[in-house]
């Protein structure tokens, strides 16, 4: 696989360096994040955003690519003292001057209109940092904002972990967190309120629908290391791999996954993609490249109409009868994906039409640890589609339904959701 420029070596490093996140941020978080809580923003790490972590670090002062911008001359300076003064004099609560700063920077961001940019303290980007390994003292849900109401919502809750024992279920909606209210921020600075020390707990109000009543749920925090890749045999040596976001790890589990399904007889493959809100674009597109023939994976293009492109080897592909499985929560990565066996025929898309994120966003270490995360292109499949705003239709469209038992005690029965029994039986006629 190519990566297209030596701008984007090196993708396993994180902290100070570029990684690629396409991930549903749903922003870094706002659209879908992953707040698996353990973030699996993921955020989601992020309504599918693809970020690059760039190597390096941005000095606070200065000119880029030939840019300057000289937007606080001596006017604007004395004005914003004069507001910073009248607020510390008249405003009812004492207010820190660093948050005033810090709202000042988050102010020229939010400027832009663009949910998916934004700046982000010292303190935040360590969380954004901690949210791309997958690992913390979380509850072990998939958390998803949507960018105009603002609202959040539980698209995943994972097996064993605190938030199903406490009771969590998919599609509550989260109306506070520790009496913050979820809409008032965005979900990658919520992530951080549910995230804590290890044992402690963590109060959540949620509605669920049906009920009118709200539901107040105390969570035990726990280190949550979530499994991005699950697999098992269904009937008809028909396999079905799960993929829950596209992590650090999820390529090797993949090719695991695959070799010992096909160990164990596997002849055609499922592979569910709903409800994964994104991830590392290197994750993306090694697994595609151990699926797809020789080819272009996915590229993507900025103002200046610089092209970035990757690439499937020779080496390598997956020749067996393939469905995959998508929804309203599948986002960035998954839309790459998605895309991918699309433009090439290479399998059958079932379920319902994509989340819609294709645009890129550049994370940027500031020198003075804070960040800035920027929309800075947008992201094609191979056939030259952006579905920015729109997303990725099924071949087969089938909306989801499930008629097994369901409470905590019962597993989940793949065979009862509707959408898996559609792709069953598109392969069983393969």
């Amino acid at each position: 696989m190519e990566q297209g420029q030596n701008d984007y070596e090196d993708q396993e490093q994180i902290s100070g360096k570029h990684i690629v996140l396409i991930q549903s941020d749903r922003s870094f978080y706002k659209g879908v994040a992953a707040g698996i809580l353990s973030t699996v923003a993921v955020a989601a790490i992020l309504a599918a955003a693809a970020v690059f972590w760039l190597q390096g670090r941005v000095s606070t002062g200065g000119s880029y690519e030939g840019v300057s911008v000289k937007l606080v001359d001596n006017s604007v300076r004395a004005k914003v003292n004069d507001l910073s003064s009248l607020i510390k004099a008249y405003y009812y609560e004492d207010v820190d001057e660093q948050t005033l700063t810090d709202g000042m920077y988050k102010g020229l961001f939010a400027s832009l209109g663009d949910p998916y940019s934004a700046y982000y303290t010292e303190e935040e980007y360590e969380e954004m940092l901690i949210s791309a390994s997958a690992q913390y003292n979380g509850i072990g849900a998939v958390l998803q904002q949507d960018p105009d109401t603002m609202q959040v919502h539980i698209v995943k809750v994972y097996d064993g972990t605190p938030a199903q024992e406490a009771g969590l279920k998919a599609g509550d909606q989260v109306l506070s967190v520790e009496g913050m209210e979820a809409h008032s921020m965005e979900l990658s600075e919520l992530v951080t309120h549910i995230r804590g020390k290890e044992n402690s707990k963590v109060r959540l109000v949620v509605t669920r629908e049906g009920e009118f009543e709200e539901r107040t749920f105390k969570v035990k925090r726990a280190k949550v290391d979530v499994p991005t890749v699950e697999s098992m045999m269904l009937v008809d040596n028909i396999g079905l791999v799960i993929i829950n976001e596209f992590g650090k790890a999820t390529a090797a589990s993949f090719i695991e996954a695959i070799e010992q399904l096909q160990a164990e007889g596997m002849e055609k493959v499922i592979i569910d993609l709903r409800d994964n809100p994104g991830g590392m674009l290197a994750s993306v597109t090694q697994v595609l490249d151990y699926i797809l023939p020789e080819g272009l994976i996915v590229y993507m293009e900025d103002k200046y109409g610089n092209r970035q492109e990757e690439r499937s080897d020779a080496e390598q592909y997956l020749d067996l009868p393939m469905a995959v499985l998508i929804n309203g929560n599948s986002a960035s990565c998954s839309e790459v994906f998605a895309g991918a066996i699309r433009d090439y025929d290479y399998g059958t898309l079932i379920g319902t039409t994509t989340f819609g994120k294709g645009i890129v966003q550049t994370v940027r270490p500031l020198s003075d640890n804070s960040a800035i995360k920027l929309t800075t292109a947008r992201y094609f499949t191979p056939k030259g589609e952006n579905i920015h705003g729109t997303g990725i239709e099924p071949d087969i469209e089938v909306k989801y339904k499930y008629t097994g038992k369901k409470d905590v005690q019962s597993p989940y029965d793949y065979m009862k959701d509707s959408q898996v029994k559609r792709a069953v039986l598109e392969l069983q006629k393969q």
